[in-house]
């Protein structure tokens, strides 16, 4: 019955929840809401005790990054991973005045490993629009469909690390909010963290540039663990059940 009546609330309010039959062949899960993801956070944060937050993706927190405006505001404890050496210096001058934060410079990665990834050269950064600096991938046909020149692309081997291991190293066993955005990768650390974790925060990732053969197994997995899901923009917003009677949109 609470279900029903949060559907129909979130649709009110411009979201729409995806069902588990529109998992077949089609790709976009529903249409676009009036709210927008830096609306649905302050929303989020405003009326929920956001303690503890993990960004996978963190980039130099500061461009193309809405969370960062936030966790600046109410101050919980983070986690960010950000692989590429001069955003990750970046991310720490742009936080320098918090406490309670912890920086890796390292990739997420299924198995921990040293890997590489794709992203535009230095010298050739100027030549595009702001955007490339985030679009780092570890498929280079990423860059390429960002029509990214095939020798303005360079590949950084990088260190990176399980989502297994990273909550074994700093002892988490609690968290409000998983927030990935890593450019085609996101689904297959979703499916990584939901198969080994019972630890069930809020998760937004970005399902855009997910193949679509790992974005249905994401999908299915989610309604397996009980998750109940709905798109703004280009982020799929994924609540667990339980979360249902505490968790306040408005």
């Amino acid at each position: 019955m609470f279900f029903k009546f949060l559907k129909k609330s979130l649709e009110a309010a411009g979201f729409k929840l995806v069902e588990k039959n529109l998992i077949k062949n089609e790709r976009l899960l529903s249409v676009s809401s009036f709210l927008n993801l830096e609306k649905f956070l302050e929303h989020f944060f405003s009326f929920n005790k956001v303690n503890f937050l993990i960004q996978i993706g963190a980039n130099d927190g500061k461009r193309f990054d809405i969370l960062s405006k936030f966790i600046k505001k109410y101050t919980p404890k983070a986690i960010f991973l950000e692989p590429i050496p001069s955003n990750f210096n970046d991310l720490k001058k742009n936080y320098h005045e918090q406490e309670n934060l912890i920086f890796e410079n390292l990739a997420i990665s299924v198995n921990d490993e040293i890997t590489k990834l794709f992203k535009v050269k230095s010298s050739k950064l100027s030549l595009y629009d702001d955007h490339v600096v985030g679009i780092s991938s570890f498929d280079i046909n990423h860059l390429l469909k960002h029509h990214i020149k095939k020798s303005h692309i360079i590949a950084e081997k990088v260190k990176s690390i399980s989502i297994e291991k990273l909550f074994e190293k700093h002892k988490v066993n609690n968290l409000d909010l998983l927030y990935i955005d890593i450019e085609g990768y996101d689904g297959d650390v979703v499916i990584d963290f939901l198969s080994k974790s019972n630890i069930r925060p809020l998760i937004i990732f970005e399902y855009i540039h997910i193949k679509n053969e790992i974005f249905k197994k994401t999908l299915n997995l989610l309604n397996e663990k009980k998750y109940f899901y709905f798109k703004i923009e280009e982020n799929l917003i994924c609540f667990p059940d339980e979360s249902k009677n505490k968790i306040k949109l408005a």
